[in-house]
């Protein structure tokens, strides 16, 4: 294994686990590994184009921050045939605070590639170029959950429908280790490191809030994880499967077999591979744990390879 310390470093798509990535920049800093390039899928691509443009530390303080409630509040549901969140919510809020600049990528000073699949030409998009707010609010568009952006005549969508794991557009030297972070590995996660929950913050005692839990639920069901059964060696019943919990598991597994694809083509130099049970799309207020878990699953494999 060659011990250069330049990392071109590859994110997978994965929703709320993609906090896991920032765990595994922040190991990779801490062991003095300078990430040359980048290149993301879906929340890959918003982690890749935050870090690209220095404003990672940013929004971990932001993250970290946000409670279930918050959470909820900045979900826009909508009732359109393209999907049931708009997106806009988030968007605006991290605009406001400056946490995606309006810029363009080739003038970042770290070469970025995000990827997002045009659904009306049937064909990957590959975003090394042009706008950094653009590219990520397409490549983070899941499809039948998020409203596709359209741009310039296309239909974009979830970069992760076709490459979950971009390792073939990053844009790595000679000398560059190759590091990859899968989101959706098949491999056990240990639920009792979940964090308590913060019963005050989620009370639904105030009548604001009320009605947007209820409608929660009904689309999604219990705004917990829905793989705790599967980890506590029960079967799963149909019955117990929601229009959500069925597109997602239909999604990862496709995800899954087109990042075994993509191992086999692109084999990188080490590869983190985060549990795929380990937290649901939306639950971004388990950020600290998630967190924590990207770091220690990254120095592990570091410490296996002796990197």
């Amino acid at each position: 294994m060659k011990k250069s310390k330049n990392v071109a470093l590859v994110l997978g798509s994965g929703g709320a686990r993609g906090l896991a990535h920032i765990g595994v920049i922040e190991e990779l800093e801490r062991r003095g590994y300078n990430i040359t390039s980048i290149s993301g899928s879906s929340m890959g691509a918003l982690v890749g184009g935050l870090l690209a443009a220095n404003r990672l530390e940013e929004y971990k303080e932001w993250i970290i921050s946000l409670d279930k409630i918050d959470i909820l509040t900045l979900i826009d549901f909508t009732i359109s045939s393209r999907g049931i969140v708009k997106g806009h919510k988030v968007f605006e809020r991290m605009q406001e605070l400056n946490l995606i600049p309006n810029v363009n990528i080739e003038d970042l000073p770290t070469p970025y590639t995000a990827v997002a699949v045009d659904i009306l030409n049937n064909k990957l998009v590959v975003f090394n170029s042009g706008n950094l707010q653009t590219a990520i609010r397409a490549s983070i568009s899941i499809p039948n959950v998020f409203t596709p952006l359209q741009c310039n005549g296309s239909i974009l969508v979830d970069g992760g429908v076709l490459s979950p794991l971009p390792l073939e557009y990053i844009k790595r030297q000679d000398d560059d280790l190759l590091i990859a972070v899968d989101l959706n590995a098949i491999k056990p996660y240990d639920h009792e490191k979940k964090e308590k929950d913060d019963k005050k913050s989620w009370s639904i005692d105030n009548p604001k809030f009320e009605k947007l839990v209820k409608q929660w639920d009904r689309l999604f069901g219990h705004f917990v994880d829905n793989h705790k059964g599967e980890e506590e060696g029960k079967k799963v019943q149909p019955k117990s499967l929601g229009y959500f919990d069925l597109a997602m598991r239909s999604i990862q597994l496709m995800q899954a077999q087109l990042t075994q694809y993509a191992l086999k083509v692109t084999p990188p130099d080490a590869l983190i591979s985060i549990s795929k049970n380990s937290a649901t799309v939306f639950e971004f207020y388990r950020a600290k744990e998630l967190i924590e878990y990207g770091r220690t699953e990254c120095a592990k494999v570091l410490d296996e390879k002796g990197l």
